[in-house]
């Protein structure tokens, strides 16, 4: 059976950023095959206008499908299940599928019908990404126009659930593997650094925080989180299961902004073979809690055996498999550690050593 399809679904208030980052990870995409699904309101697609024809290398005009029937989460049978099989279906099917929500969608619905016997063999929640205005939620809002949420909010014949801003709020966090906290760059110094703590103090284990300015974050960060969402949905407990919206991310900055990858690091780590891998497993993983390092991944040479072992870790969450011999490569355990600038490389380095 063929692998199934990662998804990513992308969700925050209106205006929180997330058009932005899409546009951002198009531009970075490496040639990776992305197809896009974007939860519009309304008669005109803003977001989807400024995807669509956006001149992206493997970004087509038919990679990009708009949803414009109301809220996404209140018309998954009727428009997300057969919108997803008909991109299941295509021939020439998507190396990864990015789903951008309205600002007024609950993500547990929508995570919740990846479950449907349909789609449930072909594809799989990589990871959910909340996107939060921080300057606006540093000054205890949820969104920068508030007014601009309530007029969605009357404008949207088909929601059926009414929810506060503040549970919404709570729901779109219970539900992230990764919260990125945008518009650093508007915000007070050290105020992005404390709110970041503050909302991974209240997130669940495992969910990483990032700060981002425009959205600008590595792809490498962004997809590859093999979170298997739809399979956890208990650790993701709604607050609210009536649910109340917030528009769609209306985010109206240009995209021709700065990347921002200074913000962010990488390096590798080399070290001889291990003898326990089991035990080297468990390192990594106290080793990314300590550093708090975004993503490990690389190979492991194992004593005793031919195989090299490939190790991916996500947060604290480490994955391993033998997957090929090491041929003519070198036995020797590499390892590429990425981050939010500031890592302590000498640190990190000599605890993957020990």
């Amino acid at each position: 059976m063929p692998a199934k399809i990662p998804a990513t679904v992308v969700t925050g208030f209106l205006g929180a950023g997330k058009t932005t980052l899409i546009r951002h990870m198009l531009d970075n995409a490496g040639g990776k095959r992305i197809a896009l699904i974007i939860n519009e309101f309304g008669d005109l697609g803003v977001d989807g206008g400024i995807l669509k024809g956006c001149g992206i290398e493997n970004c087509r005009d038919e990679d990009v499908v708009e949803l414009s029937n109301g809220c996404i989460c209140c018309t998954v049978a009727d428009d997300f299940i057969p919108t997803m099989e008909k991109l299941l279906d295509r021939e020439d099917r998507p190396d990864h599928i990015v789903i951008e929500t309205s600002g007024l969608a609950l993500p547990q619905p929508l995570i919740r019908a990846f479950n449907w016997p349909g789609i449930s063999t072909r594809v799989t929640v990589d990871g959910v990404v909340t996107v939060v205005d921080g300057k606006a939620v540093a000054e205890g809002r949820f969104a920068h126009d508030i007014a601009a949420i309530d007029a969605q909010r009357a404008a949207d014949d088909g929601l059926d659930h009414e929810t506060p801003l503040s549970e919404l709020f709570e729901d779109q966090i219970a539900a992230a593997d990764m919260i990125v906290v945008n518009k650093t760059d508007l915000m007070e110094p050290g105020a992005a650094e404390t709110l970041a703590a503050k909302l991974k103090s209240e997130a669940r284990d495992g969910v990483q925080v990032v700060r981002a300015t425009m959205g600008a974050l590595p792809v490498e960060v962004l997809l590859g989180q093999g979170a298997a969402a739809e399979t956890d949905m208990e650790a993701r407990h709604e607050v609210h299961h009536h649910h109340d919206h917030d528009d769609e991310d209306g985010d109206h900055h240009d995209a021709e902004h700065h990347h921002g990858h200074d913000e962010f690091e990488s390096f590798v780590v080399t070290r001889p073979e291990v003898t326990d891998p089991k035990a080297f497993a468990a390192q990594v993983s106290e080793v990314i809690r300590a550093h708090d390092i975004l993503r490990l991944k690389g190979f492991v040479a194992v004593a005793g055996k031919p195989m090299r072992l490939t190790l991916q870790a996500v947060g604290p969450r480490v994955d391993t498999h033998f997957d090929r011999p090491f041929g003519a490569d070198p036995r020797e355990t590499r390892l590429v550690v990425i981050g939010e600038a500031g890592l302590d490389r000498a640190a990190i380095e000599a605890a993957l050593a020990a």
